[in-house]
């Protein structure tokens, strides 16, 4: 069999990369322009863009990427030699991304996640291959690295058809206002952008101490009126740049199984969304050990929440583990079901906890913000510890809604646990995955006659807790789900 042939990134890449440099060598340039006139901000900006040019070059000769039965290796000669291998079978992902330049000239960006001991030693990415190379690498890696499970497990599949699971309705753009995330972001965004500009401004010159002192004083002598549209236009612009950001970020997100072997968990997960930068993570469907579902009061009160995939060998699970933006709760659960193979997911109902753990939800809510209610006192502070107290009346509620989501449950094949108010989790995880058990106790929850019990995973966070069980119901809950490991130490 011939020896497979080293190949190189797109000659396009070259440009892209360039590209992406023209803004700062634009700031370069206009820097010298203030400092030294226009053939210093001309020279400098000459100088940048050639010396970037020529960088690209050298990087892009100097890099290549060979595909070999077992392996993909990642060279890189300039000075020194770089040689990075990637086995096949240690494979867990193969992201495909493309931001609008790439797509203009059909390039795409592939990010390939292995399981390492050393996180930089665990992944490669390849910036940037044509649309259709990049497709072929998935399919090639994630391919071969299924047929390296299967040969081990002695196993003989027959091919089957791509399903898509979900496709991204324009209606759940609209729930973007309800999570803090797509409402912060744009303001998170601007402060960076002000920051920026301010930081720029000031190393020109053209901020002075009088200039913003005139500017306070201007901004502090306009009319209330203008304060107040000044407000009611930032409450009706969060909403809206919210939906934007969502749309950006979730544009036309689909969900599919993709290409592998036959049967229900073979094959691949492959989750698409973008407008801008256009994204696609592909997850063995094979290693999806579970799901998690998140959202907070204000989701739970118009019925929708996030869903990701709890996933063995997986890194940065909380991004690219996402299997549903904020989309409607049944339809997630109907989602959840078809990715673990469950013909329907019995978990909207949980086994609550015991009433002991009513009180240490509303203990651990109220005692923080009375604790600085005291201090304020001995520190004469006393606006400020009747603003505590009444912040603690406040939190009881919180407390009786944490207790409220507290819950577990099993149906012989998967486990579930629940927990949180403010940002409520639910976990359902196959019991195959349940590597180790933790029970924890701290003193007052022996007073109380209540434990947490840690279910261990290979997978996503590496454990799910579920908080303040009655200590038999921990036991039982254990020994339910793995009676060969939790039978012996009770007999």
């Amino acid at each position: 069999m011939s020896e497979p042939l080293p190949r190189r990134l797109s000659g396009w890449t070259v440009f892209v990369r360039a590209g992406r440099e023209v803004v700062t060598l634009v700031f370069a340039g206009a820097t010298g322009l203030v400092i030294g006139g226009l053939s210093t901000g001309l020279f400098v900006t000459a100088a940048g863009v050639t010396l970037s040019l020529l960088h690209n070059v050298v990087s892009w000769a100097t890099f290549t990427y060979t595909v070999y039965d077992d392996r993909i290796e990642l060279r890189r000669t300039l000075i020194g030699r770089s040689v990075t291998n990637i086995p096949i079978d240690r494979i867990r992902g193969v992201d495909i991304s493309t931001t609008l330049p790439h797509r203009v000239l059909g390039l795409a960006v592939v990010h390939i996640d292995a399981a390492a001991a050393a996180e930089s030693k665990g992944e490669g990415t390849l910036n940037a291959v044509s649309r259709m190379e990049a497709v072929r690498l998935r399919q090639v890696l994630l391919s071969r690295s299924a047929r390296e499970t299967d040969s081990a497990a002695g196993a003989v599949r027959p091919p089957r058809r791509g399903v898509v699971y979900a496709r991204a309705l324009p209606r759940w753009y609209l729930y973007a206002p309800l999570s803090g995330a797509y409402v912060l972001t744009p303001f998170a965004l601007a402060g960076s952008l002000l920051g920026a500009l301010y930081n720029l401004g000031d190393d020109l010159g053209l901020l002075t101490q009088s200039r913003l002192e005139r500017l306070g004083r201007d901004a502090v002598g306009l009319p209330p009126v203008l304060a107040i549209i000044a407000v009611a236009v930032l409450v009706i612009a969060m909403p809206v740049a919210s939906v934007v950001v969502y749309a950006l970020f979730n544009w036309d997100f689909t969900l599919r199984a993709v290409g592998g072997e036959g049967g229900d968990r073979d094959g691949t997960i492959v989750a698409e969304r973008g407008l801008i930068t256009r994204r696609s993570v592909s997850l063995e469907h094979r290693r999806i050990r579970g799901v998690e579902l998140r959202d907070n009061p204000f989701e739970r009160l118009a019925g929708v929440v996030r869903l990701g995939a709890i996933v063995a060998g997986l890194r940065d699970s909380e991004h690219r583990g996402r299997l549903l933006p904020t989309s409607p709760r049944a339809f997630a659960w109907d989602v959840a079901g078809r990715v673990l193979g469950a013909e329907a997911m019995p978990f909207t109902t949980l086994v609550r906890h015991p009433a002991a753990a009513r009180g240490r939800r509303i203990s651990r809510a109220v005692l923080p913000p009375l604790a600085a209610a005291l201090i304020a006192v001995a520190t004469g502070q006393l606006l400020v510890a009747y603003g505590c107290v009444a912040l603690a009346l406040l939190c009881i509620p919180l407390g009786l809604d944490r207790y409220r989501q507290l819950g577990h449950a099993t149906d012989g094949t998967r486990l579930a646990v629940r927990s949180g108010s403010l940002r409520r989790h639910q976990a359902v995880v196959e019991h195959r995955a349940v590597v180790a058990w933790q029970f924890r106790q701290s003193l007052f929850q022996r007073r109380s006659g209540l434990a947490t019990l840690v279910v261990a995973v290979g997978a996503g966070k590496g454990g799910y807790p579920a908080i303040d069980l009655a200590e038999e119901d921990a036991v039982a809950f254990a020994r339910e789900v793995t009676p060969q490991w939790v039978t012996p130490f009770l007999e």
